[in-house]
C-alpha cells in the first residue's frame, strides 16, 4: 500500500467538529461544532463560505439534503432545524426527542429523516408531512449514539449504541429484525459496506476494537486491533476497498478491507477524532477533530483498465477482475458519446490492490501493479505467469518488460527472466516503456535502449511517453504541453555500432522535435501517424501533421481505452466503467496520412473508399495543408466551399453556393471579389441579393448608370433608406422628387431651403406648409414666414432666379453624358455665377434671348453629340477618339470665355447671394449670386420681423 496516494484538500480550524457531511454536487463541506454553530467550507477556495448560529448548545448532527437545498441539525436542546443553504433562512423547527440528539440519517429517496437521541430511541419523520413523527422505534437500552440507512436496502437501516450492541431495523416495524453483540463496551459509530456483494457491517466502539459483520449470517467476520483509545467513528470507503477509522487517540487507520491488514495511520495533530464523512461515487473521506475537520482524497479517480489492439478489456473493481470483448459493438446502433451495452465476465481475482493494468504488446498476458508488487496473468485463462516486487512496471515494445524497486534500482527482464540491472546516478522517480525505457527525474528524463544504453537525456519533465508502433514517433506530455517527436533509430545504431563512449547527454541526432501542442494530454494513443488523445478540456482529438482535429466534446471526464480499426471506433471509459464509443474512419487517417507524405496517387485510391459524411474533415484538412483545389472539388459543405471558392477566385462556384445558402454577408463577400475581378454585372447581382443600398449607390454613380439609379432611388424608399434616395433623386437632377422626400419624412424646413436654392418656384407651397405643421407648435413663428411671392421686394432677384430655373429644368430634361462635363470644370471652380451671366445678355428677364441663355450652361450644342443613354456599356468610341474630343471641346469652351469677357465689365456693385436652380452635374454645382443696385425704397406692407435668413450653400 505504500504507493496509495493520499491528499489533503482542506484544513479548516475551527472549535470542535462533532458531525461532518459532503454535498453531493457542490464543492462544500458540513461541519458542526460543539459551539452551538454549523459552518460550511468551499474545500476548492480553502474558504469559510456560510454560516448557522443554530443553537448556544452543542450541535452533534448535521447533514445536507441537497435535492430540498437543506441543512439539518440535531442538538443538545433536543430540537432538529431545517435551513435552507441558499437564502440562509430557517425552515422549521421540530421538538424532536427528550434528551441530546446524537445523529440524523436522510434516507436517499423518500422525504424521512431518522434521528437517534440520548432517550434510548430512534424516531422516523416525513418532511412531505409537515415533519409528521411516523414510528418511534424502541428496544435500545442505552444512548442511541449512531444510526446508518442500508445504501443496498434502503428500508433498513442499523443503530450504534452504549448498550454494547448494533441492531438492523425495518422502516416498517418498531422493533429490531435482530442484534448483533460482540463488543465489551459502547458502540459510538457503525456503517454499511458501500460497494461490492458482501453484506457487511463496521462497527467501532470504546473497546478500542473495530469490528466487521456479516448482516446476513449475524456474525463477527473480523476484528480489527490497533486504536489506543475509544474508536469514535468507522467506516467503509465508498469507491475503494478499504475501511478507515478515527479515535481520541487522534489517528486515522486505513484497513484493507479485504485481507483486513492495517495499511497506513495518519495523524493530523488536530487531537481527538470524532467522526468521518464520505460520499458515494467519490474518493473524498472528511474528519471532524477537536480543533476542526479536514478533507482527504483518496488515490486517483481514475479506474484500472486496459484494453488490446482487438478490443478486449479488462478492468478492476477492487480486486475483482472484469474482461469484456466490444466485438460486436460496432453492430451495436448506440449513437457516439452512449453507453454501450457490453456483456461483461469475470475473470478472476488478484492478490494485490490493482493500481493499474497494462495488457502485453501481443495481448497474451496482462500486469496487475499496485501494493508495491506486481504479478503477470495470462490474459485467457487468468493464470499466474510472474510475479514480483516493484514500485512501478512498464512493458517494452517486443514483450519485455521493466520494473522500478523502491531502492532506486531499475531491472530488465526477457522472456520472464532478470537480464539487466540499471543503477542511475540520480533518483528515479518513474519509468516509462515502449521502444526506449524512460527513465525521468524531476528534472529531465533519460532514454536508454532496452540493454541499458543510454540514447539521450532531454531536459523536461514528462507525465506520459506514448511510441507509435513502429516506434518512428514518441509523444511526450507534460503538464501543459505534449511534444511530438521523430525517433532516428537508424542513427542511433550506427553510433552504437562505433564503440565510442556515449556522450554524457547522449546523441543529439537520436531525437527532432517535429510538433510542439499547448494542450495537456490526459491519455493518447498511435494509429500509425495520426495520435488521438484527450486532453483536459475533456475534448476527444487527434493530431496529424501538425493539425489538431476535434472528434467530439465530451460532457464528463473519460479515458481513452483505445483504437479498434476493425470498427472504426475510439473507445473511452468513465470512472464508473461505462463504455462509449465516437466513429472515426481509417479510411480517413490513411487519406491524411497520404497528402502528409505527399503521396497524392494513392490519396486519390483512398478518397473513394471514404464515406461522403467525411468530406468536408478532409477538405478541410487539405486547406489547411494547402490544398486548395482539392480541398474545394471534395468540400460538400456550401459554407466551407463558398470559402474556398472566394480563396481561388472562383466566382462560378462561389456564385452557386452563395444561391444555395441566401446569405447576405456571403453575397457581399462575393460582390467584392466580383468588383475586384471587374465582373460588374455579377456585382451588381450580389449587390442586389444582399440588399446592400450604399454600395449600389457607388457602384451606380461610378457607372453613371441612370436606369440603375432610378431603380436604386425607389428600393431605398421602400426600405426606408430615405438618405440613399435623396442622393439618388439629387444626381439624376429630380429635384422635385428631392423636395417631396424632404416633405413627406417630416424635413419641411429643410425642403423650403432647398426650393429656394434649386426650384425658387415651389417655395411658396412649401413654405405654406411649413406654417401649418409650425402653427400647432408656436403660431407667432409660422407668422414670421415670409412667401417670396407674397413679399417679393425680401427676395432680389426673383425673378432672375425663376427664369434659370427654368433655364435649368430645360437642360436638364435629357440626360447627358458626364464626359461633356469636363471641359466646364474650370468654368465653375472659377466661382461662376448664372444670375450675373444672365444679366449680361438682357437688361430684363422679358428681353433674355432663349438662345444665348442656354449657351451658359454647356458649350455650343453643335460641338455636343447627340444625347444617349448614360451607361457604362453604351461607349463606343476608342479612348484616343474620346481625348481628342474632350480637349476641342475645352479649347471651344476657352475661346468663349474670352469672347464674352472682351464684351462685359465687370460688376460694380455688391453682389448678393439669391436663390436659384443649379442642376446635379458637375458643370453646375457653385452657388449662384447677381450684381444688384440699391431699390427705390417703396411702401411696404406690414409683416413680422425676420431673422436673418441664411445664406444658400453650395451644392
Amino acid at each position: 500500500m505504500a504507493r496509495l496516494e493520499i491528499k489533503r484538500k482542506l484544513t479548516a480550524r475551527s472549535d470542535r467538529v462533532k458531525a461532518v457531511d459532503i454535498h453531493p454536487t457542490e464543492p462544500w463541506l458540513l461541519s458542526s461544532l460543539f459551539s452551538g454553530q454549523v459552518h460550511v467550507w468551499n474545500y476548492q477556495t480553502q474558504t469559510l463560505v456560510k454560516t448557522f448560529e443554530v443553537t448556544e448548545l452543542p450541535v452533534r448532527t448535521a447533514k445536507f439534503v441537497a435535492r430540498k437545498q437543506w441543512v439539518i441539525t440535531g442538538s443538545d436542546d433536543m430540537y432538529i432545524r431545517v435551513f435552507n443553504y441558499n437564502t440562509m433562512k430557517k425552515v422549521k423547527v421540530v421538538e424532536a426527542h427528550t434528551d441530546y440528539l446524537r445523529s440524523l440519517a436522510v434516507h436517499p429517496s423518500q422525504p424521512y429523516v431518522l434521528s437517534s437521541s440520548d432517550d434510548m430511541t430512534i424516531k422516523l419523520w416525513d418532511w412531505d408531512k409537515n415533519w409528521h413523527n411516523l414510528m418511534v422505534f424502541e428496544g435500545h437500552s442505552h444512548y442511541v449514539m449512531m444510526i446508518v440507512f442500508n445504501p443496498k436496502d434502503p428500508n433498513t437501516f442499523a443503530s450504534a449504541s452504549l448498550d454494547r450492541t448494533v441492531k438492523v431495523w425495518g422502516l416498517n416495524s418498531s422493533n429490531p429484525y435482530f442484534t448483533l453483540e460482540g463488543h465489551d463496551k459502547g458502540v459510538n459509530c457503525v456503517d454499511y459496506m458501500v460497494d461490492g456483494d458482501k453484506p457487511y457491517l463496521v462497527s467501532g466502539a470504546d473497546d478500542r476494537l473495530v469490528k466487521v459483520w456479516d448482516y446476513q449470517n449475524k456474525t463477527c467476520v473480523a476484528t480489527l486491533e490497533g486504536h489506543t483509545n475509544n474508536v469514535s467513528a468507522v467506516c467503509f470507503h465508498p469507491e475503494l476497498p478499504f475501511i478507515i477509522s478515527g479515535s481520541e487517540d487522534g489517528s486515522l487507520r486505513i484497513w484493507n478491507s479485504s485481507t483486513y491488514r492495517s495499511e497506513k495511520v495518519l495523524n493530523y495533530t488536530m487531537e481527538r477524532i470524532w467522526s468521518l464523512g464520505h460520499l458515494r461515487g467519490s474518493h473524498c473521506l472528511a474528519a471532524g477533530y477537536d480543533q476542526g475537520a479536514v478533507l482527504l482524497k483518496f488515490g486517483r479517480e481514475e479506474p484500472s483498465y486496459s484494453m488490446d489492439s482487438t478490443g478486449k478489456i479488462a478492468w478492476a473493481k477492487h480486486n475483482e477482475i472484469v474482461s469484456v470483448n466490444i466485438k460486436n459493438a460496432a453492430e451495436d446502433s448506440t449513437p457516439d458519446g452512449e453507453r454501450l451495452t457490453l456483456a461483461t465476465k469475470d475473470l478472476g481475482t488478484t492478490e494485490v490492490y490493482p493500481r493499474y493494468l497494462r495488457h502485453s504488446p501481443n495481448g497474451r498476458f496482462i500486469a496487475v501493479c499496485g501494493d508495491g508488487e506486481f504479478i503477470i496473468y495470462t490474459a485467457l485463462a487468468w493464470r499466474n505467469k510472474s510475479f514480483g516486487t516493484g514500485q512501478e512496471f512498464v512493458w517494452d515494445s517486443t514483450g519485455g518488460y521493466a520494473v522500478r524497486d523502491g531502492t532506486g534500482k531499475i531491472k530488465i527482464f526477457k522472456n520472464f527472466k532478470e537480464s539487466k540491472a540499471l543503477r542511475p546516478d540520480f533518483t528515479p522517480e518513474g519509468i516509462f516503456g515502449g521502444h526506449l525505457l524512460g527513465v525521468k527525474t524531476s528534472k529531465f528524463v533519460n532514454f536508454y535502449s532496452w540493454e541499458g544504453q543510454l540514447v539521450r537525456k532531454i531536459d523536461v519533465v514528462p507525465k506520459q511517453v506514448i511510441w507509435s508502433e513502429g516506434g518512428e514517433f514518441v509523444v511526450v506530455t507534460t503538464e501543459t504541453a505534449f511534444f511530438i517527436l521523430a525517433y532516428n533509430a537508424a542513427a542511433v545504431n550506427a553510433a552504437f555500432a562505433l564503440g565510442k563512449p556515449v556522450p554524457d547527454e547522449g546523441y543529439e541526432q537520436a531525437f527532432e522535435v517535429v510538433h510542439d501542442v499547448s494542450e495537456r494530454v490526459r491519455a493518447g494513443k498511435w494509429i500509425g501517424d495520426c495520435f488521438i488523445y484527450t486532453n483536459s478540456q475533456n475534448r476527444l482529438n487527434y493530431c496529424i501533421g501538425g493539425q489538431i482535429v476535434t472528434i467530439a466534446h465530451l460532457d464528463r471526464t473519460l479515458y481513452l481505452l483505445g483504437y479498434v480499426p476493425r470498427d472504426n471506433r475510439v473507445y473511452l471509459v468513465d470512472k464508473n466503467l461505462a463504455v462509449v464509443s465516437y466513429k472515426l474512419h481509417l479510411s480517413v487517417i490513411n487519406y491524411q496520412i497520404a497528402i502528409l507524405r505527399k503521396n497524392i496517387e494513392q490519396a486519390e485510391q483512398l478518397l473513394p473508399k471514404i464515406p461522403r459524411d467525411q468530406y468536408t474533415r478532409i477538405a478541410q484538412f487539405l486547406e489547411a495543408r494547402g490544398f486548395l483545389p482539392q480541398a474545394l472539388a471534395v468540400s460538400t459543405e456550401p459554407d466551407h466551399k463558398f470559402d474556398l471558392a472566394v480563396q481561388l477566385g472562383e466566382l462560378e462556384v462561389a456564385h452557386a453556393m452563395a444561391q444555395e445558402l441566401k446569405q447576405d454577408h456571403r453575397w457581399k463577400q462575393l460582390g467584392e471579389l466580383a468588383m475586384s475581378q471587374c465582373r460588374l454585372d455579377l456585382a451588381e447581382t450580389c449587390l442586389w441579393n444582399a440588399s446592400d443600398i450604399p454600395g449600389l449607390l457607388l457602384l451606380y454613380s461610378s457607372l453613371g448608370n441612370a436606369p440603375g439609379m432610378q431603380k436604386l432611388a425607389g428600393y431605398a424608399r421602400e426600405k426606408g433608406e430615405n438618405n440613399v434616395a435623396f442622393v439618388c433623386y439629387l444626381l439624376l437632377n429630380r429635384v422635385d422628387d428631392c423636395l417631396e422626400l424632404l416633405c413627406s419624412t417630416g424635413r419641411v424646413p429643410e425642403a423650403a431651403f432647398m426650393a429656394r436654392t434649386y426650384a425658387p418656384s415651389r417655395v411658396s407651397d412649401i413654405v405654406k406648409r411649413w406654417r401649418q405643421e409650425l402653427a400647432s407648435i408656436n403660431q407667432k413663428a409660422a407668422e414670421a414666414l415670409a412667401d417670396p411671392f407674397e413679399y417679393e421686394n425680401l427676395f432680389p432677384d426673383l425673378q432672375w432666379a425663376l427664369k434659370a430655373e427654368e433655364l435649368c429644368r430645360k437642360f436638364n430634361s435629357e440626360t447627358k453624358p458626364a464626359r461633356l462635363y469636363t471641359p466646364m470644370i474650370s468654368r465653375y471652380n472659377e466661382g461662376y455665377n448664372i444670375i450675373n451671366e444672365l444679366k449680361q445678355l438682357a437688361s430684363t428677364v422679358t428681353e433674355l434671348p432663349t438662345e444665348d441663355a442656354m449657351a451658359l450652361f454647356m458649350i455650343p450644342e453643335e460641338s455636343s453629340p447627340a444625347p444617349t443613354e448614360t451607361n457604362a456599356t453604351t461607349v463606343t468610341k476608342t479612348e484616343e477618339e474620346l481625348d481628342a474630343e474632350a480637349e476641342a471641346l475645352a479649347m471651344a469652351a476657352l475661346e468663349a470665355e474670352e469672347r464674352q469677357a472682351a464684351l462685359t465689365t465687370s460688376p460694380t456693385t455688391s453682389e448678393i447671394e439669391t436663390p436659384t436652380t443649379v442642376t446635379a452635374s458637375p458643370a453646375t454645382t457653385s452657388t449662384p449670386t447677381t450684381e444688384t443696385s440699391t431699390p427705390t425704397p417703396t411702401p411696404q406692407p406690414e409683416v413680422p420681423e425676420l431673422e436673418p435668413e441664411p445664406e444658400p450653400t453650395d451644392s
